[in-house]
């Protein structure tokens, strides 16, 4: 029995038409909705060129909140690859794990196009982030072909030879700003003195402007800093509990 949907949910009405643009698979990405779920959908992606993930073929999951497309989805890889943990949600720009940079004019095929485009990228310890050898990716990669999904089967038969559609320019520029954030945040994070007194000359205030949010929210994303995150939290509830039992 196929599920019910309010065919007048936005989210609803929204998924369907990008199941019908993403109905023909393509050489770089597929996408569809399971039967039984339109809120879950699974895709199967190659790996970027020139890169320790290439030859690779890299299967997920994509779970879509009822308020899509007005909030992100989170995003699930489950072919082992070197680059994030399997069966956790990827915290990245396009996921639920930052819903203030999510745009609604973004769709699944952006998000897998930003995917694709972030794998190369340094993880600098974000949270469900890996940091293999290029050797290992690469023995990955080779073994990813073989990969076979309990729901879609062997996911070397999900891709095709078709050519995916050119870029849009939103896209172009959301995959550009993914590229370069990754290159600019590792910059950052260990600045030479050369660098350092530039700044200062310089007096650059709109770098750190763009550079602050960046590094707190690379710190929230990393492990340390949820540790650090419910240590304070427990602090806190000590200081509390004393000032109550004192008083």
């Amino acid at each position: 029995m196929e599920p019910q949907y309010n065919n007048k949910s936005t989210a609803v009405k929204r998924l369907m038409r990008e199941a019908q643009e993403l109905s023909e698979p393509t050489d770089e990405y597929s996408a569809h909705p399971l039967e039984d779920n339109l809120f879950e959908w699974h895709f199967t992606m190659r790996g970027p060129q020139s890169s320790e993930f290439e030859g690779g073929i890299y299967h997920g999951r994509i779970l879509l909140p009822t308020q899509y497309p007005m909030k992100p989805p989170n995003i699930i890889l489950l072919t082992p690859n070197g680059r994030w943990e399997i069966n956790k949600k990827i915290c990245l720009s396009i996921s639920s794990h930052h819903p203030e940079t999510w745009q609604p004019s973004w769709s699944i095929r952006t998000a897998l196009l930003a995917l694709i485009a972030f794998m190369p990228t340094s993880s600098r310890g974000s949270l469900g982030a890996l940091e293999y050898t290029p050797e290992e990716r690469l023995n990955l990669a080779k073994k990813s072909q073989n990969w076979i999904c309990d729901k879609c089967g062997q996911i070397s038969h999900l891709l095709a030879k078709n050519k995916a559609k050119p870029l849009t320019k939103e896209e172009s520029e959301l995959i550009n700003n993914v590229t370069f954030k990754g290159e600019d945040t590792e910059q950052v994070s260990k600045p030479s003195d050369q660098e350092n007194q530039e700044v200062e000359i310089n007096n650059e205030e709109p770098v750190f402007n763009n550079i602050l949010p960046d590094f707190f929210k690379d710190a929230l994303c990393s492990d340390i800093g949820m540790y650090l995150i419910y240590i304070i939290i427990a602090l806190i509830s000590i200081l509390v509990a004393r000032r109550f039992y004192s008083a």
